[in-house]
């Protein structure tokens, strides 16, 4: 009675564990199903970040070529100014030598002219006795002639000096007043080019407030980017671990489901025996009864006992396999997400159980040392991608020994 009442108990327990499990495994379902929209939501919100990223980036490199390119602009008015100073310089020191030549130049038609005069007014004050004083001295009329066209050709020399004292004193002005207009259009030109320098110097410190406020812009998305990615790494660790808590109640209860059939098997056992019994031999059955049940536990700890030997059963995974080419991975360094090399027959990628872990595979014992498949497929590194192609995908119950 003890023992029909134990065996009740622990097929109730069965049961309970059996209905439980679905229950589990939907709550654990809805976990999974809710971190992969919050991993969703939060990847369009990291691709918006991104775009805005990317937008800000662009702007600012327009900015930066524009601003050399307002820099190039301000050399070169700043050359351009020196030129003009040095021309302007240059046309006042000709100015100068100029204003020296005409002062010369005034002076000198000014005593030509006051020579000239003082000789005309004498010869014109003194004409008659000077020509009678010629004519009485003179020793022939050929010598009176001579004497009197010297007269003439003092005049006219006077006056072609005059003349020419005049043309070079109209010249240097006309030169000189050139070079002053000159000097003017210099200062002028001068002074567009300070204007020029100055707006310039006006929009670069708009245009570098500008990059400034992109880069504060850009730190603070870049930020945002670092938290999204975070985030979503965290999220992926959390439907991992998810998903290796939903294989660990599955494998849960497929050995609660084996255990019940056991049981049954036991029961079925046990009820059967005592009525193939004799009834003369009652009590020597009774004892076989007893008994029975510890062969069949120890029978059912030794099937135990074996799969423990393998180590700790996660599942009936998903197999496939991948190699260091950039095409199964993106890059072809052969170095694993933990830092190790990646060698064939060691190195497996999964997510869900630490770097380190130890898993049986059929018959081997693999290394989780990458990552890249979520917690129930095993990516199993080959050295060629040939390898690779040709182990195709397969299912194998693993073990965890370590």
């Amino acid at each position: 009675m003890k023992k029909k009442i134990s065996t009740l108990l622990l097929a109730g327990m069965l049961s309970v564990s059996m209905a439980a499990a679905p229950a589990y495994g939907s709550s654990t379902q809805k976990k999974i199903t809710d971190a992969k929209n919050a991993k969703q939501e939060q990847q369009k919100q990291l691709d918006d970040t991104q775009d805005k990223l990317n937008s800000l980036e662009a702007k600012k490199g327009n900015l930066e070529s524009y601003m050399k390119e307002l820099d190039k602009q301000f050399s070169e008015l700043e050359e351009n100014l020196l030129e003009l100073q040095k021309q302007s310089e240059e046309t006042k020191d000709e100015l100068e030598a100029l204003q020296k030549e005409l002062a010369k130049a005034e002076a000198e038609e000014e005593e030509q002219y006051a020579s000239m005069k003082l000789r005309i007014q004498y010869m014109y004050e003194n004409a008659d006795q000077s020509y009678i004083t010629m004519f009485l001295e003179a020793r022939t009329f050929s010598e009176f002639l001579s004497q009197a066209e010297n007269m003439s050709q003092l005049t006219k020399y006077d006056r072609e000096m005059l003349e020419k004292y005049k043309k070079t004193t109209k010249e240097i002005k006309e030169k000189e007043a050139s070079i002053k207009e000159q000097q003017e259009q210099l200062e002028q030109l001068k002074q567009e080019s300070l204007d020029k320098q100055d707006e310039i110097s006006t929009i670069m410190k708009t245009t570098h407030a500008q990059i400034a406020s992109y880069e504060s812009e850009i730190s603070a998305q870049e930020s945002n980017v670092k938290n999204l990615m975070s985030k979503i790494e965290g999220q992926q660790e959390t439907i991992n671990n998810l998903i290796k808590q939903q294989k660990d109640e599955e494998a849960a209860e497929a050995l609660a489901q084996k255990e019940k059939e056991e049981q049954e098997s036991q029961n079925n056992s046990q009820n059967q025996k005592p009525s193939s019994q004799n009834t003369q031999n009652t009590q020597k059955p009774a004892e076989n009864v007893q008994q029975k049940p510890s062969e069949n536990t120890q029978t059912q700890n030794q099937g135990s006992s074996q799969d423990t030997s393998k180590g700790k059963y996660l599942g009936n995974f998903r197999l496939t396999a991948y190699c260091a080419c950039a095409s199964c991975c993106g890059v072809s360094t052969g170095i694993t997400a933990s830092g190790t090399v990646a060698t064939q027959g060691r190195t497996v990628a999964m997510y869900g159980v630490p770097f380190g872990t130890k898993l049986l595979i059929n018959g081997t014992v693999y290394t989780v040392e990458d990552r890249g498949t979520a917690y129930g497929h095993v990516d199993i590194f080959f050295n060629s991608h040939a390898d690779a192609l040709r182990f195709g995908s397969q299912r194998a119950d693993v073990y965890q020994v370590n």
